[in-house]
């Protein structure tokens, strides 16, 4: 795979990327959270879903340290009004292992362990 040095515009169709905030009554108490919301028209879902399959199957290795120095991610900003649409929030999708080192960044808490 050739690694894309130019980047935006990764996405065709229309895809929506929201938080939304919810609250609930549990036992009179108010428990308050917030989800992260996607949603697209076929073709903006599978365009996202294209992009990180790019990513994911990106070689960061083979990427010439001009473009994605060692201890970089791999990522892409996803802007409202020109990816995303206007009602989004801006988004960077991205590789959680670092290139020369794979390392995830100190803050990341795993599900569990594998």
């Amino acid at each position: 795979m050739k690694y894309k040095q130019t980047k935006g515009n990764e996405i065709e169709g229309h895809l929506d990327i929201i938080i939304s905030h919810n609250e609930d009554e549990n036992d009179g108490e108010i428990i308050k959270w917030d989800e992260v919301v996607i949603h697209g028209n076929p073709e903006g879902l599978k365009s996202l879903a294209k992009l990180l399959i790019e990513i994911a199957e990106l070689n960061q290795e083979k990427v010439e340290d001009k473009y994605l120095p060692a201890g970089a991610r791999e990522h892409y900003h996803l802007r409202p009004g020109i990816e995303l649409s206007k009602s989004s929030i801006e988004v960077i999708v991205g590789r959680l292992d670092a290139k020369g080192t794979s390392d995830f960044y100190k803050s990341y808490i795993p599900k569990d362990k594998i």
